[in-house]
């Protein structure tokens, strides 16, 4: 994933966090903030250190930014996303994982429908 695609700094976060919306279900919390300049969407991890250790934190992260990079079509651009994994995400694998995300993303109404060829 891009740079750009990424939230990095602090400030950032903390905008997403108070003036955005959350979203949440057992294994990941979602918090939306919607952007006007800008013409796609951003994304910034959180995992703690609770829920594993180096691997187990890194592979989570690999495996939400690869579902948004499957849904790249389908999540409506112009948005901030921070993603919160909870500790049940630990013991999942991929597509568990992005059974998940589309979850929280269609409760946060932010996934569009796959367009039928």
């Amino acid at each position: 994933m891009k740079k750009a695609y990424r939230i990095k700094k602090d400030d950032e976060f903390q905008r997403v966090f108070k003036k955005g919306k959350s979203f949440a279900n057992r294994q990941f919390v979602v918090y939306i903030f919607k952007r006007e300049d800008l013409a796609h969407f951003r994304i910034g991890l959180s995992v703690s250190k609770k829920i594993g250790n180096a691997v187990v934190r890194n592979r989570i992260k690999r495996c939400i930014r690869q579902t948004f990079h499957e849904l790249n079509e389908q999540i409506d651009s112009g948005y901030d996303y921070i993603i919160i994994a909870r500790k049940p995400a630990a013991n999942m694998d991929f597509h568990e994982i992005k059974k998940s995300l589309m979850h929280v993303l269609k409760l946060s109404r932010v996934l569009k429908q796959p367009q039928k060829k």
